[in-house]
């Protein structure tokens, strides 16, 4: 028998938000960018295999927003006669605020943190930053831990950050429910002794954790 759980951990963009996949879409679609082009920056960036890269050091806070915009905006324009007004538009500091414009809260997953805390569980966010401010009105009502991975110079998936937000939380890792959008960062929870849950719809994420901490959350 595991032990009680008695934390619950959640990422922000992706869980707490809309889904990635369609706030990408959005900022795709309204920069004009090819989808192929930044699928395959994904891929080198962010795929298992990936080395260091400006998506790491963004994350980690060692370079900021303005050079991380630089560096994208090299690598999508790339070989596509990056001159001009357009080039010059999209090189504009900006990009990561266009690139997240579409960016929304999901009322349903908050309310299931405030469930959780409220009926004693205790509850933190989780979450690699891209350099822009969060939205932070009630998280002293919402959270008891925050670990934000530009603030700490950490990034998940790596163990360090998951000790942190567990020390954070003082819980054992063991007691802690931990909820992520991506498969690598939930399986890295996993191996730090976390219950790790792939979010991929809000029904099943909440009936999932009410099946896992034993109590209605809606």
């Amino acid at each position: 028998m595991g032990a009680e759980l008695r934390g619950l951990l959640v990422d922000y963009g992706g869980v707490l938000t809309n889904p990635l996949s369609e706030i990408m879409g959005g900022w795709l679609r309204a920069d004009g960018i090819d989808p192929g082009r930044f699928a395959e920056l994904n891929r080198r960036w962010l795929g298992p295999d990936a080395g260091p890269n400006p998506i790491h050091d963004l994350e980690t806070g060692r370079i900021d927003a303005a050079e991380f915009e630089r560096r994208v905006a090299d690598e999508l324009l790339e070989d596509r006669g990056g001159t001009g007004d357009r080039a010059e538009a999209f090189r504009t500091a900006g990009l990561l605020t266009r690139m997240f414009s579409g960016m929304r809260v999901v009322p349903t997953m908050l309310d299931v943190v405030r469930a959780a805390r409220a009926a004693g569980i205790r509850t933190g966010l989780l979450s690699n930053s891209w350099g822009l401010e969060y939205e932070r009105e009630g998280w002293d009502m919402l959270f008891d831990a925050v670990v934000i991975s530009g603030e700490v110079g950490m990034r998940k998936p790596e163990p360090a950050i998951y000790a942190l937000a567990a020390d954070r939380l003082a819980l054992p890792p063991d007691q802690i429910v931990f909820v992520d959008d991506l498969s690598a960062n939930v399986r890295a929870a996993a191996q730090a002794g976390m219950v790790g849950v792939r979010h991929v719809e809000v029904e099943a994420t909440v009936t999932e954790l009410e099946i896992l901490l034993g109590m209605s959350l809606r």
